[in-house]
């Protein structure tokens, strides 16, 4: 008896030992050899689910909205479940058994920097480099051998260095930075990030414009992106914004064709970066859908002074689910703590000439000395019956809720306060999903947020060359990922064990589905319609009220904003080289107001004026609000502050070298940064033997690139030195920036009236007073109204 046990081990040992067959039972537990012990244990797995109990749950309403996590088993053995017994090999390279329930593919991006300080060039393999100069040749002077491995290596990276930009949103700027709860709203929704006051959650935002390629220039009046990505505990959320809170269509299936209309003419491959060109006011003047998002494109919020000082939306509607499965219809809305603060065209044309880098440099330099961007993220909350009231349709991306019927919540603050290490490793490789919820946010039935749905996946497989883009370290969430999900192009995961599928036993049922408690869960019901509404290709009658909303934005814009988006309109359409969509323009315009129509008409020198386009709706709906406070930049003025923002001081040799000192001090201690602008960089020594080092100077940084201006020097003075001096004071006043400047003469007041007339509203003196008052106009909107319209 004991002699036929024996060799049933032995027999069950070797069994273990094989891979395409086995025996009709294996040896009892407690063996000493492992690969019996895997076998044996393996078989207690499978034994284990002896049917697939999670069937039960797949059948009735009440399973569908209540699923219970998967049936599942854990081994007693670590090695159970492995790929293989020999993992317990420790190597330097294969190092050793994987962690128990961990994905080492994601985490902290600290797991894949690199740093080559004291580190000798090697090849990607990791072959010294003895030369990194010269090609190996078949003597001094001989041809270049096929045979140099390192050549072929360097040069055929080099050539594969670029990916596809993408189509749109192709110019970039990127930072990390953290989301900080401060209002809890369990109650609304289960989101893993509003579940506790002073919850943090790390964050990388990407701010971007819209038309352009990846090396056009930032000031371009365009839309701006704003998307976040969320690293929660429960996975990624990417909230893929704008810096306008509606959009040109109601539905995705147009969105190729504005994109098309918008981009460069084919046949020519220009504007670039540029809307004012005949393709886009074709497309959007037969698409009266796209007014009020005209509206918005050709007021001040298309551009913006930089990133920190933009407002973000989410566009569409989504919903909140709470751990109830309760649900509610939310918008969300970004409020710099900077205050919503634009260019002016003028400006913009010449910075875009000068730095063409403007926001990019903007946003890394605030960072860099630590005056960092902060957003205040708000809600609008509001259920299915409240927006069945409204005169609108919430699922219309054309419209807004106002915010007289839903006012702002807000509900955390995120900071941004690290720059990215590589530009193309973060930024560029970085891939936004509007795809990417986690459990407490879902979606709703606007056509067009469908759309992007399947758009952005679809995107990023092409861009990034295939499905595993969420490997790429950016991407990659803090959550643990695990699924079955295998192979595709760029895969970094090793998975262990055989099990790639589900349901299974011999992987214990893992992974397992979580079930409604922890697991995403659609809600169930989208819209209060009938089971057996038909499918249609149509819209809501709602949707056809194309021009209410445009004119509640033009009527709650200040008179400079409503002068500004007449001159942006002249502009733009003064570009086209058909004047019958100029017409055409005009004749949806008139829709939204007769006056302004006619102002824009006027400067075209279109007379008589067409007729008013057909309305889809004649009788549309009373609305709520006719005039809203919130519109205007100058609604959101910020908190004052001038951290990051960038004071011109003139200094010149024999000057007054005390008042330059003494407000360059407090601008920094305001936050602000305050350059020395002199006929040249370098050492001068003023009139008062102080000596002041000129940091930039009238030839390498025109004076539009600055935010406020010093001018202590006299007026003569300067423009004898260099009339660049003069242009920064005339360039100041046109684009309504304070300046500080201290009359020495009579000279001066004739020199200062030929520039422009002195404004109180934007000039102040040198005294005490006038220096914080001018600091603090730095930080407030800019005054517009210039002298001869105040009274």
């Amino acid at each position: 008896m004991e002699k036929s046990k024996k060799q049933d081990l032995v027999a069950a040992a070797s069994a273990a030992r094989n891979t395409d067959s086995g025996p009709a039972k294996t040896a009892p537990p407690g063996q000493a050899d492992r690969a019996t012990e895997k076998a044996v244990q393996s078989n207690a797995l499978a034994a284990s689910f002896p049917s697939n109990i999670d069937k039960m749950q797949e059948h009735g309403l009440k399973s569908a909205v209540r699923q219970l996590p998967g049936n599942h088993a854990h081994s007693i053995l670590p090695y159970a479940t492995a790929s293989t017994l020999t993992e317990l090999h420790d190597s330097a390279k294969a190092g050793g058994p994987a962690r128990e329930g961990f994905n080492s593919t994601v985490g902290a991006l600290d797991r894949v920097r690199s740093d080559a300080t004291d580190q000798v060039l090697t090849t990607n393999q990791g072959v010294a480099v003895a030369d990194n100069q010269n090609s190996l040749k078949a003597g001094l002077r001989g041809p270049i051998l096929l045979e140099d491995f390192i050549l072929r290596e360097k040069i055929t990276h080099f050539d594969h260095e670029r990916i596809p930009e993408r189509v749109v949103h192709a110019r970039g700027s990127g930072a990390h930075g953290l989301f900080e709860c401060t209002e809890a709203i369990p109650e609304l929704t289960r989101a893993a990030p509003f579940q506790r006051v002073g919850k943090t959650t790390p964050v990388f935002v990407r701010f971007s414009t819209v038309a352009g390629e990846r090396g056009s220039k930032d000031t371009a009046r365009d839309v701006r992106g704003f998307a976040v990505k969320f690293y929660t505990s429960e996975g990624n959320w990417d909230l893929v914004g704008n810096n306008m809170p509606v959009f040109f269509i109601q539905d995705a299936m147009k969105f190729p064709d504005l994109v098309h209309a918008v981009k460069p003419e084919p046949h020519h491959q220009i504007p670039q970066a540029a809307s004012a060109h005949d393709t886009f006011w074709d497309f959007v003047s037969l698409m009266p859908e796209s007014t009020h998002m005209l509206m918005w494109l050709m007021s001040d919020r298309a551009i913006p002074r930089s990133y920190a000082t933009m407002q973000g939306f989410g566009v569409h509607t989504f919903r909140f689910v709470n751990a109830d499965g309760n649900w509610s219809f939310v918008k969300f809305h970004w409020l710099p703590v900077a205050g919503t603060h634009s260019l002016v065209w003028d400006e913009a044309v010449k910075i875009s000439g000068a730095d063409p880098d403007f926001h990019r440099r903007d946003l890394w330099e605030r960072i860099e000395s630590g005056a960092y961007p902060q957003y205040e993220l708000a809600i609008q909350v509001f259920s299915e019956e409240q927006a069945a009231q409204f005169s609108f349709d919430v699922l219309d991306a054309t419209k807004i809720v106002p915010e007289e019927l839903v006012p702002l919540r807000i509900v955390g603050r995120m900071t941004l306060l690290r720059n990215p290490d590589n530009f193309f490793s973060e930024t560029e490789q970085v891939a936004f999903c509007t795809a990417h919820v986690i459990p407490g946010i879902d979606f709703s039935n606007d056509p067009l947020l469908a759309g992007r749905i399947h758009s952005y996946v679809d995107t990023q497989i092409s861009r990034l060359g295939g499905p595993n883009f969420h490997e790429l370290p950016i991407n990659a969430p803090m959550a643990q990922v695990h699924n079955n999900q295998r192979d595709g192009m760029h895969r970094q995961a090793i998975h262990r064990g055989k099990v790639s599928y589900e349901p299974n036993s011999l992987a214990g049922g893992c992974p397992f589905q979580a079930g409604a408690m922890q697991g995403f869960v659609t809600v169930p019901t989208r819209e209060r319609a009938e089971d057996q509404e038909p499918k249609v290709r149509a819209k809501p009658e709602k949707f056809a009220d194309h021009y209410t909303q445009a004119r509640l934005f033009l009527d709650s814009q200040t008179e400079p904003e409503r002068a500004h988006m007449a001159a942006a309109f002249r502009f733009e359409l003064s570009k086209l080289t058909v004047p019958a969509i100029r017409e055409r323009m005009l004749a949806s315009l008139r829709n939204v107001c007769e006056q302004f129509a006619a102002s824009v008409a006027a400067g075209l020198g279109v007379d008589p004026m067409p007729e008013p386009m057909p309305r889809a709706l004649e009788d549309a709906p009373t609305p709520e609000v006719s005039e809203s406070a919130y519109l205007s930049l100058l609604a959101r003025p910020g908190d004052g502050g001038i951290e990051g923002r960038k004071i011109g001081i003139f200094v010149v040799p024999g000057g007054d070298g005390d008042l330059p000192k003494r407000v360059q001090a407090e601008i920094l201690k305001a936050g602000g940064i305050g350059r020395f602008i002199g006929p040249r960089i370098g050492p001068m020594l003023m009139e008062d033997e102080v000596q002041i080092d000129a940091d930039t100077s009238t030839e390498n940084t025109p004076g539009y690139l600055f935010d406020a201006l010093v001018v202590s020097q006299s007026l003569n003075t300067l423009a004898d030195l260099d009339y660049r001096f003069i242009e920064f004071i005339q360039d100041s006043y046109a684009h309504r920036k304070p300046i500080l400047i201290v009359i020495k003469d009579d000279s001066d007041k004739s020199l200062l009236a030929a520039v422009r007339n002195y404004d109180p509203e934007i000039t102040f003196d040198g005294t005490a007073k006038g220096i914080k008052d001018f600091i603090g106009a730095v930080g407030k909107p800019r005054n517009f109204v210039v002298k001869e319209q105040m009274t």
